[in-house]
């Protein structure tokens, strides 16, 4: 039995529910889109054995919340016809995987289109809106470790040694400096809420009219200052023309107009999103070494973040003091 078939068994057992599989690349968990005959799409996860269990269940709560509160464009959990949120898959090695199945949010993903500085300026403001509705928002599970917290970048030193270009090795390790010495004592002093902490291009869902209408993904999931999801997010605004805060600027903007951050969160953005895309480097080479070059992820990897380098150099080259202006205009 394929693991698809396996697990569709499952699903139709557990929640009703039956149709076509089609496999979602995914970084730790199993995940599936499945199709009824009804043409009717969820989205299938399998969690991994390494996720917390907990973790899991801060985002079924975060989703639960979100769902009171109408907000619209991201997934519903649905229930198994026993009325629970989750089911369970027992392996041969008596150890149990949490079955969950999702709404499908209808969309194009903002990585199959082009960025434009309004879909920015729309992005800016849909995050903004989102973390006002998280803010209110607690539950058990809000403890978890995960490799993409940015508040915990410096703990990715160990993996510098994957690095193996010098040139990247070192712009990483002055940023990850610059981090210790100009974040952290900032962040400790800004609020901490639930933040979506992964508002990349793959995730970002825009409608017929090419408008931002959906965020999907909450596996990274986490408590940090709400000026972290605006670095994630920014992270991935990345213009390939000579002008880096092309898309950032917009971005930037939509997200005041709708969730005004203070002086200092603003203070901080520009080595936020350099940590951000100091981490995507560093983890891209550390799977590099890691993964065999035929996974699915690891290809995946390679199409989208070759720029990631680049686009901090870029970055970079604007500088703390210019950056900070252009923001602020």
């Amino acid at each position: 039995m394929t693991a698809s078939i396996f697990v569709a068994d499952a699903v139709a057992r557990q929640f009703g529910l039956e149709g076509h599989y089609t496999p979602l690349i995914s970084e730790r968990d199993q995940n599936f889109r499945m199709t009824t005959t009804d043409n009717d799409s969820y989205v299938v996860k399998v969690t991994s054995l390494a996720e917390d269990r907990t973790a899991t269940d801060f985002q079924i709560a975060a989703l639960n919340h979100l769902a009171n509160l109408g907000i619209a464009g991201v997934p519903r959990n649905v229930l198994t016809t026993s009325g629970k949120f989750r089911g369970a898959i027992d392996t041969k090695n008596n150890t149990s995987l949490c079955l969950r199945v999702l709404t499908w949010v209808e969309g194009t993903l903002l990585d199959d289109s082009e960025l434009t500085p309004g879909i920015a300026h729309t992005l800016g403001q849909r995050l903004a809106d989102l973390d006002k509705a998280l803010e209110s928002f607690s539950g058990e599970g809000d403890g978890q470790v995960s490799l993409w917290d940015t508040q915990r970048a410096g703990r990715l030193r160990s993996l510098l040694v994957h690095i193996n270009d010098s040139t990247v090795r070192q712009q990483v390790e002055a940023v990850l400096d610059d981090f210790d010495k100009r974040v952290i004592p900032a962040l400790k002093t800004f609020p901490r809420q639930a933040i979506h902490n992964d508002a990349n291009t793959e995730n970002i869902l825009l409608d017929t009219r090419g408008e931002v209408s959906g965020i999907i993904d909450f596996g990274d999931l986490l408590l940090a200052p709400r000026i972290v999801e605006l670095s994630t997010a920014a992270a991935y605004q990345r213009s390939g023309s000579t002008e880096p805060l092309q898309f950032i600027t917009p971005l930037v903007a939509g997200y005041q107009q709708r969730n005004p951050l203070s002086e200092s969160e603003l203070d901080v953005l520009f080595d936020l999103i350099r940590t951000r895309l100091a981490m995507t480097i560093t983890l891209f080479y550390w799977r590099l070494a890691d993964r065999g070059k035929d996974d699915p992820y690891l290809r995946k990897q390679i199409d989208s973040e070759a720029g990631a380098f680049a686009f901090l150099q870029r970055l970079s080259h604007v500088g703390r003091t210019r950056f900070r202006e252009r923001i602020s205009k």
